[in-house]
């Protein structure tokens, strides 16, 4: 989410291997995912925006594991097949491998509205001839499917949406890197395992936190919150809080949303946000 206004969009990554084709009629559309014996298949009626009768089939070897409607707690039957990490539109539906065993499906769902919300319908098999559904709730940034250095499998690499609003406007909050890995039908929170990626992101937002010295910093509390919580995670807390410091007496720390909130009010603030989310 950064660019000139401190924004970071999700890229594409397609795991090497993976087979995908789709077709997308007028009033109805069908896309396919396979992976070695592992096929799935999703259908709808009526347009990408307004789809009706959203059923999921996944096979093994030919054999029926999984038919369903497609629904998620998010927005229960009306939520729409998009992937956040394939933007431009395409397919929202992959066979991976996100742990050992058969391959899994992903399906990318879109609630629709502004700054909300993505999930994606995980499909893990729980024996070799039934695949069971969870849930991952993303929020706005959704996720990308990626294959991380040192494990074989594939990860979501997404951002910590809490950070959105918590400090300022949308559009100058920054969030975080967060990286998840599905494992027995559940999302870990495996970010600290990767620090290179958790710097390369810290660097980004710093980058952007300086970046804005031409505006004299005047909504500058976002991209630091995002910052700070890369380098807690680092395990850089005493040096992070120094910093914060520095920076809020010499006035660069300011939110346009919430004018009070800024220089050592607004660190207080966040060091105690950061320590609540477990940072």
């Amino acid at each position: 989410m950064l660019g000139a206004s401190g924004r970071r969009l999700v890229g594409v990554v397609v795991a090497l291997g993976l087979c995908v084709a789709w077709s997308v009629p007028a009033s109805a559309a069908t896309f396919t995912s396979h992976l070695g014996t592992v096929t799935a298949t999703l259908t709808y009626q009526g347009t990408s925006s307004d789809p009706h009768h959203t059923t999921l089939i996944v096979t093994n070897a030919g054999r029926v594991v999984y038919r369903a409607a497609v629904s998620t707690p998010l927005c229960a039957t009306s939520c729409v097949p998009e992937a956040a990490y394939y933007p431009n539109g395409g397919n929202p539906l992959r066979v991976v491998r996100l742990e050992p065993g058969s391959p899994d499906v992903v399906l990318g769902l879109y609630s629709g509205g502004a700054h909300c919300c993505f999930a994606d319908l995980v499909l893990e098999p729980l024996t070799a001839s039934r695949y069971v559904a969870t849930t991952i709730n993303l929020g706005d940034p959704g996720a990308r499917l990626q294959t991380l250095d040192g494990n074989p499998f594939v990860a979501l690499v997404t951002a910590d949406d809490s950070f959105a609003y918590a400090f300022t406007d949308y559009a100058a909050s920054g969030l975080p890197v967060r990286i998840l890995r599905v494992q027995g039908h559940r999302a870990l929170d495996v970010t600290r395992q990767y620090p290179s990626m958790i710097r390369s992101d810290a660097s980004r937002w710093l980058a952007a936190f300086y970046a804005q010295a031409s505006s004299h910093y005047d909504d500058s509390v976002g991209v630091m919150a995002a910052w700070a919580a890369d380098e807690y995670l680092l395990g850089q807390r005493a040096s992070a809080d120094r910093f914060l410091s520095q920076q809020a007496a010499a006035g660069h720390l300011n939110s346009l949303l919430n004018p009070t909130l800024k220089a050592f009010a607004y660190v207080q603030s966040l060091e105690t946000f950061l320590v609540q989310r477990g940072y």
